[in-house]
């Protein structure tokens, strides 16, 4: 090798390092969204990365006539076969599945992860319910607005078979989601509702903001209580359930603070300075009653929650 092509292999790299970079956030949010796991998408956008390298820093990167979608369909096949691992792992896991939540510490920090365009936590969870491909689909051109032609180029499929896909996840993701959307003044407010009284141990006014059918899901992993081994449906039982932890275990003390959460309010407990549970609320249509009810508790799903500032310290109970 010539002395003089090191400059020239370095000078390759520092542009293709600046296209990846300039494209992280999109791929976060399209990996993200697919997979549901901060971990998992950090280790396909390192995936990512390496197959931009060879093929942008050890060659020629102005060679790729689109980087942007280049760099979108490595990544969603990279996702798409990091899928599988994940399958596994949920099979075996203990107690109902959530996705790793992403939440704003509320400071205005620079964080990749937390500018992504993501969806709720609630659609996530329906999102779980689809094949990969649906699910890629879905992500792609609901979330991010690609069209069916070009989802067809990044999954190697035919507009046709797109298309298709497309309606089943659609259909699928409407049967178990409606379409209104709280407005986040109100979903804030039921969500101090909704906190005050759990953590208070008030069975009266839970009954009064819970939905007749409510459900909660809880996610410890098998690590951490309150977590159940399946969803909870029902009014009277989410109460009680609800109100026997805190009286059992003294969660009460737990500290809160109101985050956003994959976009929307929630709330974050902490026990000292650690991570305890992340809180997230579905509302009615009406939006006066909470209908369903994500707790992540699992600590390993929390290691990115940090405390940060302290002005939006909900009450203690």
């Amino acid at each position: 090798m010539s002395e003089t092509s090191l400059p020239e292999t370095g000078d390759r790299l520092d542009r293709a390092t600046g296209v990846f970079v300039a494209h992280r956030e999109l791929l976060f949010g399209v990996v993200y969204n697919v997979l549901g796991s901060v971990a998992d998408t950090e280790d396909v956008l390192q995936e990512t990365w390496l197959s931009w390298t060879a093929r942008g820093g050890g060659g020629q990167p102005e060679e790729v006539a689109n980087p942007r979608a280049y760099l979108v369909r490595v990544a969603v096949n990279h996702a798409l076969r990091r899928r599988a691992t994940i399958t596994r792992r949920q099979e075996t896991y203990i107690g109902p599945w959530l996705p790793e939540p992403l939440v704003s510490t509320g400071e205005g920090a620079d964080e990749t992860a937390l500018r992504a365009e993501s969806v709720s936590l609630a659609l996530l969870v329906v999102l779980e319910s689809l094949s990969p491909l649906e699910r890629a689909v879905f992500v792609l051109h609901e979330v991010f607005g690609y069209p069916h032609t070009e989802i067809a180029d990044i999954l190697d499929r035919t507009p046709a078979a797109v298309r298709q896909l497309a309606r089943r996840a659609r259909a699928h993701v409407h049967d178990r989601r409606p379409a209104y959307e709280a407005h986040p003044r109100v979903r804030r407010e039921a969500t101090e509702r909704f906190v005050r009284a759990a953590l208070g141990g008030d069975i009266a006014a839970l009954m009064e903001i819970l939905a007749p059918d409510v459900t909660v899901w809880s996610d410890g992993g098998g690590n951490r209580r309150p977590a159940g081994l399946r969803p909870v449906h029902g009014r009277d039982k989410v109460a009680r359930l609800l109100t026997g932890h805190v009286n059992r275990h003294g969660i009460g003390d737990l500290e809160v603070r109101f985050r956003q959460v994959n976009g929307d309010a929630a709330a974050v407990l902490f026990q000292g300075a650690e991570p305890f549970a992340v809180m997230v609320v579905d509302l009615t249509p009406e939006g006066d009653r909470v209908s369903g009810v994500y707790i992540v508790s699992n600590p390993e799903k929390l290691t990115r929650v940090e405390r940060g500032d302290a002005e939006e310290e909900g009450p203690r109970s």
